[in-house]
C-alpha cells in the first residue's frame, strides 16, 4: 500500500508539473505573431474571376494559417494607378500584388514569355513549363533584381480574338486600326499596320463607344461582357492568337515574403497554387456559360466568329518576325526564349496527339 501511495504522489506531481509547463507555455503558442499584409490588383472590382482570385488567396491563408496570416486586398485604382502595382510591391509600398506579367514587359523583354507569347502554349503547357521545367526558376531569377518574388495565378484561359467594329477579312484590313491589346501581340498588330494601345480593363468600354479605338481584346466572354464589351462592336473573334494560355500572377516584395516564418511563406505557395486551380476551372465554366448567352441572348446583335485561316496564317509570320527580335534584345531574354521554345516543342506535339485531333473530332 505505501509503494501504491509513493507512485500516486510522484505521478501526480508529475501531472501538476507537466500541467504547470503546459500552462506556462500556452501564451508562447497564442501570442505568436500576426502578419498582415496588403495587396493590390490590376483589376476592378466588377472583374470577379480575377479580382475574385485575390480575394480567394487572402482567405485561404487565413485558413491555413489559423488567422495568423491576414492580406487586406485592394482593387485595382484605389491604392494606386492601375499599372503601379508592380512597383508598389517592388519598393515595399505594398507587400503584394495580384496582375500579369505583359503589363509591365516595358522593364524587362523578358516579362512577356512568363505572361504569355502569341501562338505559345496553352494554359496546361504554360502551368508544365513553369512547374515540371525551369519556367519559374528563369521567372524568380528575372524579378529578382525589382525585388519581387513571382508565384503562379490563374490561367486566363485560351482568350478571344478580340471585338471588332469592321470584319476582319484579310491582313490588310488591320492596317489604319487603333486596338487595345496586350502583349506581344500589340508589336504584331503595329507590324500589320495598326495602332495598338494598352488601356486598362475599366476603360476599355468608353475607348470603344466613344471611337477612340476600333477594336479591343481583353480576356474572354464572362470578363468582356462584364466590361460591356458586347455592347460596343458586333464582330467577336477567336481564337485569341496573340494570348493563347496567358497566366496571371501573385508576386510578393521579396523582403517580405523572406521575413515570414517558413510555414507562412510555405502557406501562401499553396494556398497560390490552390488558387491557380479554383481560377482555371472558373474561367472554363463562366467563358462557356458567357459564350451561350452572347449566342442565344444577343443573336442578330452580336456575330462569334473565327479568324480567316490567311489571316490567322500572316498574323502567325508576323508574330514568329516580333518574337524572333524581342528574343534577341537582352541575354536574359535569350535564355527564358529558349527555355520556352525548348518546352513549347516538346509538348507541342502531345498537346495535338492527345487533345487536338479528339477535339477536331468531336467538332465534327
Amino acid at each position: 500500500m505505501t509503494e501504491r501511495r509513493t507512485f500516486l504522489a510522484k505521478a501526480g506531481a508529475a501531472m501538476a508539473a507537466a500541467t504547470v509547463t503546459a500552462i506556462v507555455d500556452v501564451p508562447n503558442v497564442i501570442a505568436q505573431p500576426k502578419v498582415q499584409w496588403r495587396m493590390s490588383t490590376a483589376w476592378p472590382t466588377t472583374l470577379d474571376m480575377l479580382h475574385g482570385a485575390a480575394l480567394r488567396l487572402a482567405k485561404v491563408v487565413e485558413e491555413m494559417s489559423g488567422g495568423r496570416f491576414r492580406i487586406e486586398v485592394f482593387p485595382g485604382g484605389q491604392l494606386m494607378p492601375v499599372f503601379a502595382c508592380f512597383d508598389a510591391a517592388s519598393q515595399g509600398t505594398v507587400e503584394a500584388f495580384m496582375g500579369t506579367p505583359t503589363y509591365w514587359a516595358s522593364k524587362d523583354p523578358a516579362f512577356s514569355w512568363f505572361a504569355t507569347i502569341p501562338f505559345g502554349m496553352n494554359p496546361g503547357g504554360m502551368t508544365a513549363w513553369f512547374y515540371q521545367s525551369d519556367g519559374l526558376k528563369l521567372w524568380e531569377e528575372t524579378y529578382a533584381p525589382f525585388n519581387v518574388l513571382p508565384r503562379l495565378g490563374p490561367a486566363l484561359g485560351p482568350q478571344m480574338a478580340g471585338w471588332f467594329r469592321k470584319k476582319i477579312n484579310a491582313i490588310g484590313d488591320y492596317k489604319g486600326l487603333k486596338m487595345r491589346i496586350a502583349g506581344l501581340g500589340g508589336n504584331v498588330i503595329a507590324r500589320a499596320g495598326g495602332t495598338a494601345v494598352l488601356t486598362p480593363a475599366p476603360a476599355i468600354y468608353g475607348a470603344l463607344e466613344q471611337g477612340v479605338i476600333d477594336a479591343g481584346e481583353f480576356v474572354g466572354p464572362h470578363d468582356d461582357m462584364n466590361l460591356g464589351l458586347h455592347k460596343t462592336a458586333r464582330f467577336y473573334y477567336y481564337p485569341g492568337w496573340h494570348e493563347p494560355g496567358t497566366m496571371s500572377e501573385f508576386s510578393f516584395n521579396k523582403k517580405a515574403y523572406e521575413a515570414l516564418p517558413v510555414d507562412l511563406r510555405r502557406a501562401l505557395d499553396h494556398a497560390a497554387a490552390a488558387v491557380q486551380v479554383y481560377g482555371l476551372t472558373d474561367f472554363h465554366a463562366k467563358n462557356a456559360i458567357a459564350l451561350g448567352r452572347l449566342r442565344t441572348e444577343f443573336q442578330g446583335k452580336v456575330e462569334v466568329l473565327q479568324l480567316p485561316v490567311p489571316v490567322l496564317r500572316d498574323l502567325k509570320k508576323l508574330s514568329a518576325e516580333i518574337i524572333r527580335e524581342e528574343s534577341e534584345k537582352t541575354p536574359t531574354t535569350r535564355k527564358v526564349h529558349a527555355s520556352f521554345t525548348k518546352f513549347q516543342l516538346l509538348v507541342g506535339p502531345w498537346d495535338h496527339i492527345a487533345e487536338g485531333a479528339y477535339h477536331q473530332f468531336v467538332a465534327v
